[in-house]
């Protein structure tokens, strides 16, 4: 049999591509930053090929802008494509939590049980965790009604929506304690198979970053799109970008 000379490659690949989406998504690598690939093959001790390669996958995610002759640039954060996230997680997690109110199996009631603890223990903690944990509630959910491509679809259509998450879990406005009781009460209504106070309370939770936006804005005024009209009419915005220090 002839050895697979392409795994290693990709492995490495996809190895750089999934650091470097963790730190885009948890703000390690902030919106505007310019990224070097020489800077990073060498730091990552491997040649430029695969870090180019993670490169291309993260701009096609909308992590990333490659600008011809000038580099590539973290992205800054698009709120309309933030809305379209937000407003596709809420069709189906409100569907969600309507089949999980006349169908929750019983180890994933007790899963969440648990994520809920851990919630209340680590909400004063780090970001990082907590984001971890909020995303687990809501996965679990979508794996408790057999709906995990469902998830992973919506995954791929969030990525803009995660990263305006992480910055309401590191500001220092938002109550985390208030995050961690609409977890709750969305659980108890499920429990309770009140399927239409379930979705209407998972809606409400959704939309509060609409209601947070402004205040995430103040404190990272950098972090955003800022749309102009240009001489043409057309929609253009500002492109400041964050050398490295």
């Amino acid at each position: 049999m002839q050895p697979s000379y392409g795994k290693p490659k990709q492995s490495i690949r996809e190895s750089i591509y999934k650091m470097m989406r963790d730190k885009i998504l948890t703000m390690e690598l902030e919106p505007g930053r310019k990224l070097s690939e020489k800077e990073w093959s060498q730091k990552l001790e491997v040649s430029r090929t695969p870090v180019r390669e993670a490169f291309l996958k993260l701009s096609e995610e909308g992590l990333l802008d490659i600008v011809p002759q000038s580099g590539s640039v973290v992205a800054r954060i698009d709120l309309a494509i933030v809305e379209e996230g937000r407003f596709v997680r809420e069709q189906l997690e409100t569907a969600i939590v309507r089949e999980a109110c006349h169908s929750l199996p019983p180890e994933f009631a007790r899963k969440i049980e648990e994520n809920l603890l851990l919630q209340d223990f680590n909400h004063v903690e780090d970001p990082r965790t907590m984001f971890t944990l909020d995303e687990a509630f809501h996965q679990l959910l979508f794996l408790a009604s057999k709906k995990g491509r469902s998830w992973e679809m919506s995954k791929q259509m969030n990525t803009q929506f995660e990263r305006i998450r992480m910055l309401r879990l590191r500001s220092e406005s938002l109550d985390w304690g208030n995050l961690v009781e609409d977890h709750k009460e969305i659980f108890r209504l499920i429990l309770e198979k009140d399927e239409i106070a379930a979705a209407e309370r998972m809606k409400q939770h959704l939309r509060l970053v609409d209601f947070e936006k402004g205040a995430i804005m103040s404190e990272y005024p950098n972090y955003f799109i800022t749309h102009i009209e240009g001489a043409e009419g057309k929609s253009e915005y500002d492109s400041k970008v964050v050398w490295p220090s």
